[in-house]
């Protein structure tokens, strides 16, 4: 899906955040539309607008269990001096022939139930004896158990306006109104009225796919024993979540053991189920960087924008970056550092919007705000470079969690926001408001 050659620089170029997220978001496009059946297409964006057919509801139906009536026949009733009411029998929800309503009468009725002809309002059942001959009544006698409620008579012991406890036919949507807009995400509320309207399809971006890996020969999956220096693998786990946070379908591969053409293997095999890659590891300058030393002679000569270039960039966690595309199909990788915090940030900064730019929304960025900095003192920040510090945030106030140190995971676990500190600032006071990412 990348269409674009993104820029090229000397090794020694220090790229800017925002140069690197915009080569990003001008390589990645939506991913091309298909029809849906609507559970499948939950959280999906749609590509057009969707019409209404038919009304909702399509006839005038009661929203009570009670009594259809006249209001003329019911005017002046009190518990005192109840109307009385021939009961001609009963209109449930699906009954397609339902009964006339003349002066003197009532049609027992259920919630969602047409409105006989006649009709005029809706008693509810509380308001009446239920045909029992005595006081008000709280609920109707199962039909099956009592079908003799369906004839007799009632006694009403308030009156009732005109159309009152009545869904009028239209009242939610009228056919030819829009139900929904392009660009609209599909949750459950979508997806009830879709189904409401008679849609079973709907054509939709789909959700992309991105496969994560994590690299690095020390990498042991949780509840295997450890040996000596080794560690647990969380970096596919935590970027496979965030992945589907964002709203991917997202798998997660294994940590590959440092070995390039083992690398590129996996890779290879991954790809027939990728719209999007995400490695993490590897991808600084030491010896054993195995991405960088797998991935970048990756490329066709002939395709601009194949191939992964690897950067640095000015910010902190997170400097040694990778972008571009692999494959027969130009896929699009990102190449994260292995740092569990650098790879966080990254993805935050990085992989979720272009995961959000695939599937077609006009706003793929996180909120952000401005909150003022509560902190025991000055927090001091690399000249040059823009530093994004966990924290949490509450009332317009943020506060730092687990100090500067890009390795603290459980801080990572603690935070609900990520603080930006800019790149021409080298301590910031107590007091100081900063731009402030929200993390949900």
């Amino acid at each position: 899906m990348s269409t674009a050659a993104p820029r090229t620089a000397g090794p020694d170029h220090l790229w800017s955040v925002d140069e690197h997220l915009d080569d990003i978001l001008a390589t990645v496009r939506p991913l091309e539309p298909i029809e849906l059946n609507l559970l499948d297409a939950q959280g999906c964006v749609l590509v057009e607008d969707v019409t209404v057919p038919v009304s909702l509801p399509p006839f005038d139906n009661s929203s009570m269990d009670g009594y259809a009536v006249r209001v003329t026949d019911v005017a002046g009733a009190s518990e005192q001096y109840p109307a009385a009411l021939e009961v001609v029998g009963d209109v449930a929800a699906g009954q397609s022939d339902p009964l006339r309503v003349g002066p003197g009468q009532a049609v027992r009725i259920m919630t969602g139930a047409p409105l006989p002809p006649g009709a005029e309002a809706v008693v509810p059942v509380e308001w009446t004896d239920g045909g029992l001959g005595e006081g008000p009544v709280t609920e109707m006698r199962a039909r099956s158990q009592a079908p003799e409620g369906a004839t007799g008579q009632v006694l009403v012991h308030r009156p009732v306006r005109a159309r009152a406890h009545v869904r009028a036919e239209g009242s939610d949507v009228r056919a030819g109104d829009r139900a929904l807009t392009a660009g609209t995400v599909l949750g459950p509320p979508q997806i009830s009225l879709l189904a409401a309207i008679g849609r079973g399809t709907v054509r939709v971006h789909p959700r992309p796919r991105v496969v994560v890996m994590s690299t690095g020969s020390e990498l042991v999956q949780p509840d295997e024993e450890l040996s000596a220096g080794q560690i647990y693998d969380s970096n596919s786990f935590s970027l496979t979540a965030c992945a589907r946070d964002a709203g991917a379908i997202a798998y997660r591969v294994g940590a590959v053991a440092d070995d390039a053409d083992t690398l590129r293997d996996t890779i290879e095999d991954q790809l027939v189920r990728a719209d999007l890659m995400v490695t993490t590891g590897g991808v600084s300058v030491g010896a054993y960087d195995v991405v960088r030393e797998a991935l970048s002679s990756v490329g066709d000569e002939d395709e601009p924008g194949s191939g992964i270039d690897f950067r640095k960039l000015a910010m902190q966690p997170g400097k040694p970056q990778g972008f571009g595309s692999i494959g027969p199909d130009h896929t699009p990788l990102l190449a994260l550092p292995g740092n569990p915090v650098s790879s966080y940030v990254s993805f935050e900064l990085f992989v979720r919007p272009a995961i959000r730019t695939l599937m077609g929304l006009a706003d793929v960025h996180r909120p952000r705000t401005r909150a003022t900095l509560t902190a025991d003192g000055p927090l001091t920040s690399p000249k040059g470079r823009r530093q994004f510090l966990r924290g949490r945030y509450a009332d317009g106030e943020v506060t730092p969690v687990g100090g500067a140190g890009s390795h603290l995971v459980a801080a990572l676990a603690q935070a609900n926001a990520l603080i930006v500190v800019p790149e021409d600032v080298e301590s910031v006071a107590p007091g100081t408001e900063l731009e402030v990412v929200l993390l949900g």
